[in-house]
């Protein structure tokens, strides 16, 4: 039987959501604690891979069970087995072909500035300190210049593909601003490697008149010279994974 799981983790301590030898990651984590709950060896497959330090509300992963597992059993004792910092949220079955990576429609990531001189001891993991001021209307008419259908090679970490295409359709782009606080929330079909680090990275930039809006919107055309940094990871979570279809509305356990 194969289950789906919405997963929660503070990804501070590992080094990314995919397993690798002799470091910690949160795919390792899961799999050591499933096979304490179950003692059986299982291969837990993730939305989304993302990378050391960086964060998720609503990581979507899939795995195998017995098929007369208790899902409320499973749920409580796997979460037993995990550290503090990564929880199941809820468990459904599903059907064997479900691939959480590859069934995704679109994937919504939000990245937290803390925008002060001063630093915020409480939420220095979870968010990025940029001290000088910032043009918070300029970032937003910055962001809107993602919406649609680009070229993003230029927000861009290194690809572990060769030729492999870095179009992306961008469906949602906008920001919030409450007190010292500012987030980004993008949604699009798939993401590059440090894709939405390296937008808000240019979005600060933005902000801070380091770069026009023109040398953002040749960037995002590939017209330009210029490449976008990419901000700290502890910013970034992967907020929700959405699909046709799923969660399903039978077969499931919320915890």
């Amino acid at each position: 039987m194969k289950v789906a799981s919405i997963i929660e983790y503070e990804g501070t301590k590992y080094h990314g959501f995919q397993y690798q030898v002799e470091v910690s990651t949160v795919q390792g984590e899961l799999e050591k604690s499933i096979q304490k709950l179950t003692g059986e060896k299982v291969r837990v497959s993730g939305a989304g891979r993302t990378d050391a330090g960086v964060h998720a509300a609503g990581q979507v992963i899939s795995f195998e069970l017995t098929p007369s597992t208790d899902f409320k059993s499973v749920a409580s004792g796997i979460n037993h087995y995990l550290p503090d910092d990564i929880a199941l949220k809820s468990v459904y079955e599903v059907g064997e072909l479900f691939d959480p990576r590859r069934d995704a429609v679109s994937r919504v990531y939000k990245y937290k500035i803390w925008n002060s001189p001063i630093r915020t001891p409480l939420m220095r993991r979870i968010t990025t300190q940029i001290s000088g001021k910032l043009d918070f209307t300029a970032m937003c008419e910055g962001a809107d210049i993602y919406l649609g259908t680009h070229d993003f090679r230029k927000f861009s970490g290194p690809l572990n593909i060769d030729g492999a295409t870095t179009v992306r359709r961008i469906i949602r782009s906008e920001i919030c601003q409450e007190g010292p606080v500012i987030d980004y929330t993008v949604e699009g079909n798939a993401f590059l490697p440090h894709q939405v680090r390296r937008m808000m990275g240019a979005l600060v930039d933005v902000g801070r008149k380091i770069i026009s809006m023109d040398d953002l919107d040749r960037m995002v055309g590939r017209n330009s010279d210029k490449i976008a940094h990419s901000l700290p990871p502890q910013g970034l979570s992967l907020e929700e994974v959405r699909y046709d279809g799923f969660p399903p509305s039978k077969g499931k356990y919320s915890c």
